[in-house]
């Protein structure tokens, strides 16, 4: 048998392997015909088992890139399409997975130097730059790769959930194991999951009936519970997308000495625009800050961040491993990476984040948030105009709650589940209020009115009457 090529033996094994790739997602794009594969779970693996079929068959399928391509873009979830408007799940800008291609084919392993000389130097330099955006020292545009020993910093993540767990996991380290989590009922399932794996006492859970956490309530709370304290703000929430009254909360975590971690996974990318970064204001008080570039920053999964304004909080995570990091060699100039990051073998998810910082600007960013943001409020006012539907609120960033007037939850419940089983929409769902909603995440900056509004046709067109 002839040794396969390797990715990294230059551009031309990869060249023919492209255009398989890349006829193959066309092929099964135009399959699917859709947003979603139709027919539910059991018609799509069935189509998938019939397409692959033996996963580890005797002798090898030259043509098993272009089968097992054809697919999975067949039977997958298409975020580009403007009726998949469902989760946090964005389509990744082409320059972002292209730079993807580049970091699976290099292949960096981001756990000593010498496996990543040049991937663990842009890592340090785009993780600065983000800790700056966040904490606004030094200014924005000027120096932002500054190497201060007090300049705040940044681990990558691979998304919302680890890193918060890493932020309660700091807060752990700095303020001991009896430190509090307090955080309103609207946020992150990950935050009192992270508490639990943690080994921390059972957090707190406030009401949030308005969707934020109040500040009054917080203080109210922070006085009846002895210390140490962690409270958690949300700055995009999941459902609704709204964000928590940030410099109240601040003030009132000064007030109690308690430390402040605020979940921007969401919410986050509206630091790159001038029109929105405003409803960001307070976030710099906070002592971590977590990001999640796969959503409003329009990169493959995964591309997460947790910020950190003292630096040396991140020193929590500090490993010695000789074979990785003897103190010889980090004596003799070597960086030690086992302290960026609760993982070990990482692969360089930083390369796409640079590549986009880098061919987009802070002013191509923010355009995208924009255009986005643009379209939920666009959406809302058709909403506001239809007499057979219900508009829950403006919306804060990109997401809409709506519901056809006059039905039932599980008249709503039926609606979204028919769209997907048809494979015509992708709606996700919210409990709000007591009641049922559809949800829209609008994440594609290519989605048009025409697009809002034929999708509240297939709406209307599909809910009891």
């Amino acid at each position: 048998m002839t040794t396969p090529p390797l990715a990294s033996g230059g551009s031309d094994p990869l060249r023919p392997l492209l255009d398989t790739v890349l006829e193959a997602l066309g092929e099964g794009t135009r399959a699917r015909g859709g947003p979603l594969p139709r027919g539910g779970p059991e018609a799509v693996a069935e189509r998938l088992r019939a397409a692959v079929g033996d996963v580890l068959p005797e002798e090898g399928d030259p043509e098993a890139l272009r089968h097992v391509v054809r697919a999975l873009a067949e039977g997958s979830a298409d975020p580009a399409d403007p009726l998949c408007a469902a989760h946090l799940h964005c389509p990744p800008l082409a320059v972002a997975a292209a730079a993807d291609l580049a970091a699976s084919v290099l292949n960096p392993s981001m756990d000593s130097w010498d496996q990543a000389p040049a991937a663990s130097e842009l890592e340090s330099m785009v993780t600065r730059a983000l800790a700056n955006e966040v904490y606004g020292d030094p200014p924005r545009g000027a120096g932002n790769c500054a190497t201060s020993p007090n300049a705040p910093a940044a681990a990558v993540t691979t998304g919302g959930t680890e890193s918060n767990q890493l932020a309660l996991l700091l807060a752990r380290e700095m303020l001991g194991p009896t430190t509090h989590l307090i955080c309103g009922a609207n946020a992150h399932h990950s935050l009192p999951r992270s508490a639990w794996l943690l080994g921390l006492p059972t957090p707190l859970i406030i009401p949030t009936p308005t969707g934020t956490l109040d500040p009054t309530t917080l203080d109210a709370t922070l006085k009846t519970i002895s210390g140490p304290h962690l409270v958690a703000a949300t700055a995009g929430t999941t459902d609704a997308g709204l964000i928590d009254p940030l410099p109240e909360i601040a003030a009132v975590c000064k007030t109690h000495r308690a430390r402040l971690h605020i979940d921007a996974a969401y919410g986050g990318g509206l630091l790159f625009s001038e029109r929105h970064q405003s409803k960001l204001t307070g976030i710099s008080a906070a002592d971590t800050v977590t990001l999640d570039l796969h959503k409003l920053g329009w990169q493959p999964v995964a591309a997460g961040l947790l910020t950190a304004k003292a630096p040396q909080d991140l020193a929590a995570l500090h490993q010695r491993a000789d074979y990785l990091n003897a103190d010889d060699d980090t004596e003799a100039g070597l960086p030690d990476l086992l302290g960026r990051s609760l993982r070990t073998s990482r692969r360089p998810d930083v390369l796409k984040i640079a590549v986009t910082l880098k061919t987009l600007g802070r002013t191509g960013l923010g355009a995208l948030v924009d255009q986005v943001c643009d379209r939920a409020r666009e959406f809302a006012d058709l909403l506001d105009a239809h007499p057979r539907f219900e508009l829950y609120d403006r919306p804060t960033i990109s997401t809409v709650l709506f519901r056809p007037a006059h039905a039932t939850d599980d008249d709503i419940a039926a609606t979204r589940r028919h769209l997907l089983s048809t494979g015509r929409a992708v709606l996700g769902r919210a409990r709000t209020d007591g009641r049922l909603w559809l949800k829209t995440t609008l994440l594609n900056p290519h989605t048009r009115p025409d697009d809002l509004a034929a999708l509240l046709k297939l709406v209307e067109g599909t809910t009891p009457r």
